[in-house]
Parts: C-alpha cells; sequence; structure tokens
C-alpha cells in the first residue's frame, strides 16, 4: 500500500468507522446486521479515510463517528470466516513479540500473570493483550459484563489475553459499587465518565497502577510513532512481525506486537468467533451513545490505525496504559 506523508501541523489522526452496522439502537438479538468491519470491501474504502490526519476533540469523535455508522445492510459472516484467514494459535505467546525490542516486564499482582511491557513516547504500554478473568456476570447479565477466550478455547487466552465486552473492560461491576460515583454502565445504559479531559483514568478491568486508554491516549500513541517516524502508515509499525494475513504483518518497530486476536460477535442466540488473522481491536474507555463505545482499529489490508465505535456486547482486545 502507499505511504502516505503527513503534514507536520496536523495534530492527531482521523476517526473512522471501524463498524458498519445499520442500527445503534439495535441489542444482541436484533435483526439489522450488527456485523463489524469485518467486510473486506467496505473496509477497502475505508482504510484511505484511516491514513487521514485532523485536530481531534471529544465533539469531534461523536460527528465523525456518527457519519460512519450507516450504509452496511446484513450480510453473511464476512469472508475472514475463510479458514485460510485463521491466526495460528499453536505458536506461544513469545513468538509474536518483536525479538529486538529490550521489553520491561509487569506482573499482574491478582492472578501473578507476567506481561511484557514498552514505552512509545511519553506512554507506558502493555505490549500483549490483557487476559485476565476478573469472574462472569457480577453485575447482572444486562450489563453484559464477559470475557471470553478465542473460540473458548483456554490455551488460546494464553496467546493473545481474553476477548471483553465494554462493561466487563471498564469493570462496570466496580464503577456500579462506587461509593462517592456509583455509574450504571454497560450496554445500553449512558455512562458519565467525564473522560473529554486528562482526569479520572478508568483502570477498569487493568491491573493496579494502569487503566484503560481513552481516545486521547490512542491518539497520544499514533502521533508518538508519526512524530518519529513522519508517516501515516501508524498500523504498520504498531502490527506484529508475523500472524497477520498475506503480507498485513508489520514491522512492530516500537514493540507494540498488536496480534490479529479477531473478536466475539453476536446475533440472535448465537456466539461467532471471527476476524482472527485479519484484524484486531481494542476497547477504549471512552463512550460514544448508550450502545456504542469507541476502539482502535488495525486491519491486515491496512498500513493505517483508526478509531472508530462499536456495540458494547461485542468481545474485543484490551491493552492497558500505565497511570
Amino acid at each position: 500500500m502507499k505511504k502516505l506523508l503527513v503534514a507536520m501541523s496536523l495534530a492527531a489522526f482521523a476517526f473512522v468507522g471501524c463498524d458498519d452496522s445499520s442500527s445503534a439502537s439495535a441489542g444482541p438479538n436484533d435483526e439489522p446486521g450488527v456485523e463489524s468491519s469485518s467486510s473486506v470491501e467496505q473496509e477497502s474504502s475505508s482504510s484511505e479515510k484511516a491514513k487521514s490526519s485532523s485536530s481531534v476533540t471529544q465533539s469531534d469523535v461523536k460527528q465523525s463517528s456518527s457519519s460512519e455508522k450507516t450504509g452496511k445492510s446484513s450480510s453473511s459472516i464476512s469472508e475472514l470466516s475463510s479458514s485460510s484467514l485463521k491466526f495460528d494459535w499453536s505458536l506461544p505467546k513469545d513468538a509474536y513479540l518483536n525479538p529486538d525490542i529490550d521489553y520491561e516486564t509487569m506482573t499482574d499482582v491478582r492472578d501473578g500473570k507476567v506481561y511484557r511491557t514498552v514505552k512509545i513516547g511519553e506512554q507506558t504500554w502493555m505490549a500483549e493483550n490483557l487476559n485476565y478473568d476478573a469472574g462472569q456476570g457480577g453485575s447482572g447479565e444486562d450489563n453484559y459484563d464477559w470475557s471470553w477466550c478465542f473460540n473458548n478455547e483456554p490455551k488460546n487466552c494464553d496467546v493473545a489475553g481474553r476477548l471483553y465486552t465494554w462493561a466487563a473492560a471498564i469493570d462496570s461491576v466496580k464503577l456500579a459499587n462506587d461509593a462517592d460515583n456509583s455509574q450504571n454502565c454497560g450496554y445500553d445504559k449512558t455512562c458519565n465518565l467525564d473522560l473529554a479531559g486528562p482526569a479520572p483514568l478508568i483502570q477498569g478491568v487493568c491491573p493496579p497502577g494502569w487503566h484503560l486508554p481513552n481516545t486521547m491516549e490512542w491518539n497520544a500513541l499514533f502521533m508518538a510513532v508519526f512524530t518519529s517516524t513522519g508517516l501515516s502508515t501508524v498500523g504498520e509499525f504498531l502490527k506484529s512481525l508475523s500472524g497477520w494475513y498475506g503480507d498485513g504483518n508489520g514491522t512492530d518497530a516500537f514493540g507494540f506486537s498488536a496480534l490479529p486476536a479477531g473478536k466475539r460477535w453476536c446475533r440472535y442466540d448465537n456466539a461467532l468467533f471471527y476476524d482472527d488473522g485479519g484484524f484486531t481491536y481494542f476497547w477504549s474507555a471512552s463512550e460514544d451513545d448508550r450502545s456504542r463505545a469507541y476502539l482502535m482499529c488495525l486491519y491486515f489490508k491496512d498500513e493505517g490505525a483508526s478509531l472508530g465505535s462499536d456495540y458494547k456486547y461485542y468481545g474485543y482486545s484490551v491493552r492497558c496504559v500505565k497511570d
């Protein structure tokens, strides 16, 4: 793909829709096309948008996202369901890390799991997807506070972490039980997390001392890569050296090592795991509306990185950033 140079006066990367679902109010058992950005045809047209830049504020995010939500009709599962595009889950997670990066480590005191970490710009990020099981359904089924291993295979969590609903990612149980500022968060509920400024940080499901990044922090990551490279092909530098379908592997120049871990998608009473090998999605702490929250997306056909919004009941990966 063509690499685009971006003017240095531009402050942040534009938000594009990672999901082209046709109804923002649809629930997991509703009929409208709740398929995410797994359509290769749809994503091909939006991939060029991901490479443009603009100054981003929270109001810009709202406006940009709402314009991207329309236009996708119901369809069958995308071509990424083809077995030829699947991620190789048989390799250990270490096989996907960049051997040329001098990673630091941190230990999650809650379960003893050890994660590689890496400093990019002024931020320190986990270089692996979170694999913490906080317990299922603690805040009630209506909040969709759940997480899963891909294909419900526990060994897959050891490779690419868990897939969380947004309620689970922000730890809606903890927010609901906060005596000073109780928040009823989850699907079809609007929270007031006040994320327009630098505080508060939302720890969410992340370990103590770490938190779920908001959209401003994802943009800060994009800008750190852009400032260092001068190129808007941010996704190329964030994706792992292997694991991506076709020629979609990245250079992993900064050690972020994003794996194409796919998603958990539900419709009616069916839950489907797919897009592994082709996509990865990371939740943001920033809410869009009652039904959707923001996330960062990487795609095997695109060298860019983008921010969009998707349904809160989907299962996506979590990366934590240090407080």
